[in-house]
Parts: structure tokens; sequence; C-alpha cells
């Protein structure tokens, strides 16, 4: 018994020595080195996008009373998407529409009291009379007598009982006016408390559920058109003047074993001030096994007879995580970090053109077994 107890003990102490030093010897660190090669043509990454991409955000401050869909859920331009409760804006409405009710029936009336008082004067200023015959006797004899006098001067009298009755026919109409702006006010707020989709599209990120209760500015969900797919690549000074809007070139999706061909659409007219890049964008063609944030890596040409200084790394270290290129770098301290990298064109060599991501002379992990990560110190 004891003799298989020790026997299993040793088996295990030089099984644990024979996989340490397995791993060991797995670790190959490689310097990086800068070549100069000849530049047919480089990779540059970029991402899937959608053609158009709409964030909508609350204008108002209320509360969720209708979401139409989920993620994924497609819908026709004009659908309504996203609404605001709205109860407090109808009843301000109601209150404006009232005002502008009874302003309107104060411009009927102050027309027709102007209208009155140019085809019969008023007598509000004439000197108060009885009837019969001592009114005839004011009219005939009393007012003339102090028009004569100099007491008084009845046209002018005349002249500002209209001007007043035109005045108030103005304030009337402004008052009215007033009314309808407020009814304009209102519908604006009104339309501000629905989200209707601008072009028929899918929902692909939903921030909100039925009761929440939003502030302006914080964004209700995205919406896009996913039936027509671009590739946004950020395209190097020095190579920017090989594209020309309307130029086929060929790029690879990951996730997809074909190269395919993809057609410049447009190209950005300034360039990054931090990067020195230009964006492009690529239109691709129909495809239901691409979607939005996928990785893509685009072949740029470049002339024939250039040669170009590239950094070179062997082409077993680079790893794929999440889909996009990595590369464990190996600091002072041995321990290794994993840095994301943007990879060009593999060559014949084995060795593999490093875009952006490490720097001449760092050193790399070549071929790094699953069990590495970061942090991890190479013994």
């Amino acid at each position: 018994m004891k003799f298989y107890y020790l026997l299993s003990i040793l088996l295990t102490i030089l099984f644990s020595s024979a996989v340490s030093a397995q791993e060991q010897h797995a670790l190959s660190v490689v310097p990086i080195k800068s070549h100069s090669i000849p530049a047919a043509r480089l990779f540059v990454g970029g991402t899937v996008a959608a053609h158009k991409s709409v964030a909508f955000s609350a204008q108002m401050p209320g509360r969720i009373t209708i979401i139409s869909g989920e993620e994924g859920d497609h819908f026709k331009r004009g659908d309504l998407l996203v609404k605001i409760n709205d109860d407090e804006l109808l009843a301000r409405r109601q209150t404006a529409l009232a005002q502008f009710a009874t302003a309107s029936i104060a411009v009927n009336n102050a027309g027709v009291q102007y209208h009155r008082q140019i085809r019969s004067p008023s007598t509000s200023n004439n000197a108060p009379g009885g009837m019969g015959m001592p009114g005839m006797f004011d009219q005939l004899i009393t007012n003339p007598m102090s028009e004569m006098m100099g007491t008084r001067e009845y046209d002018v009298e005349r002249g500002a009982d209209i001007f007043s009755a035109r005045a108030r026919l103005d304030q009337a109409h402004q008052a009215r006016e007033q009314a309808r702006s407020q009814i304009q006010q209102i519908d604006t707020k009104l339309r501000d408390t629905w989200s209707i989709a601008p072009f028929d599209g899918v929902i692909v990120t939903k921030n909100i559920e039925v009761g929440d209760t939003v502030q302006p500015g914080q964004t209700l969900l995205v919406y896009e058109d996913l039936e027509v797919l671009q590739i946004v690549i950020d395209v190097p000074g020095r190579l920017i003047h090989n594209l020309t809007e309307g130029q086929s070139v060929i790029a690879q999706i990951d996730g997809l074993n074909d190269k395919i061909l993809v057609k410049v659409s447009k190209i950005f007219p300034t360039s990054d001030p931090v990067r020195h890049t230009t964006r492009v964008k690529l239109t691709l063609p129909a495809s239901n096994q691409i979607s939005p944030g996928n990785y893509a890596q685009v072949w740029i040409p470049v002339s024939k007879d250039a040669m170009q200084k590239r950094l070179l790394a062997p082409a077993s270290a680079v790893i794929e995580r999440g889909g996009i290129p990595s590369i464990f770098v190996v600091n002072k301290q041995n321990q290794a970090e994993l840095r994301l990298v943007r990879v060009g064109e593999q060559l014949p060599s084995g060795h593999i053109v490093i875009l952006y991501g490490v720097k001449e002379n760092e050193r790399v992990l070549d071929k790094p077994p699953a069990f590495i990560t970061s942090g991890y110190v190479i013994k």
C-alpha cells in the first residue's frame, strides 16, 4: 500500500515538472523589429456601422407611457417608437384654446365698435342734454356755440374716439395672436413627447421601460437602418491619396472566410489633428451575416515601387480576443501585457505588419499559450 502511495507522489512530481518545463519551453519572447518592405497594399482596420443611426433623447421631462417594441423589432417610417406622458400639456392646451376663443370674441366686438364709430360717431363727448326739445336745443344751439367760442373742438374729439376704437381693436388682435402663439408652443412640446421613426429601421438599443421617469437629454433608444451597412476606417495621411470616391477595394469581415468587394462612398474633407488620419466610409453589399460592430479589414492600395519601413512581428504572436487582433507585450518587469494592435499584410516569411499598438524593440510573446493573461510573470 505504501509502495503505491509513494509511486503516485513520484508520478505527480514528475508530471508537474514536465508541465512546468513545457510551459517555460513554450514561452518564447521576441523583439519587434522594423524592416523596409515593398508596399503593394496595406491593411487598415475598421468597424462595420449602420448607414443611418439615430439616438433618440428625451426633450421633455415626464413618464414613459408607450414603448412600441424591443431590440431587433422593425418599424416603418412614421411609426411611433416612444411616448412620454402629456396630460399636463393637453390641459394647458385646453386653457390656451379657451383664451383664444375669448380673444376672438374680443376682436369681433372691437371691430364692430370701430366700424360703428366710423359710421355713427359717439355722442359721449357732447354736452348732456335731455329728451325732446332740450336735447334738440343742445344739438342745434349749445354744441355749435361751444365750438364757435373755442371751448370744444368736436372734430378733434371724434378723431380721438376713432383712434381709441382702433387701438382697442389692435389690442384685441394682439391678444388673439398671443393666445395662438401659446397654442403653437404647446403643440411643439406635445410633438417632443413623441419619438417617431424617421426612416425604416430597427431598434438596436433600448435604455428605458414603461413607467420610467426621464429628464431632458436622457437617451431613450438607438434606432438604425440595417439594410445598408458600411465600413468606417481611419486611413493614415500617406495613404489617403490612393483612394477616390466610387473606387472598389477588397475587405474582409471578422467571422467571414471570403473576402468581399466594397466601394468607397465617402472621404471626409478634414483629418484628425491628433492621429493624422482621415475617416473613410465604404459601402458593404447586402448580407445577413454582417452586423454593426463587426471588426473589418480593408486593403488600401499603394505604389508598387514604394518601400515602406514597417514593424514586423511573428504572425503566431498575434491572437484574437473578441475578434480584435491583440498581442502580449513583455514589459521591463517581465510581465505580460495584453495590447490591442492594428495589423497589416502577412508576409511569406511568416511575419505580419503591425501598423499600430507596439513600438520598435519592444518584446512580445510568440505563440502565447491559453493560460497566459495580463500580469503573468515570464520567468
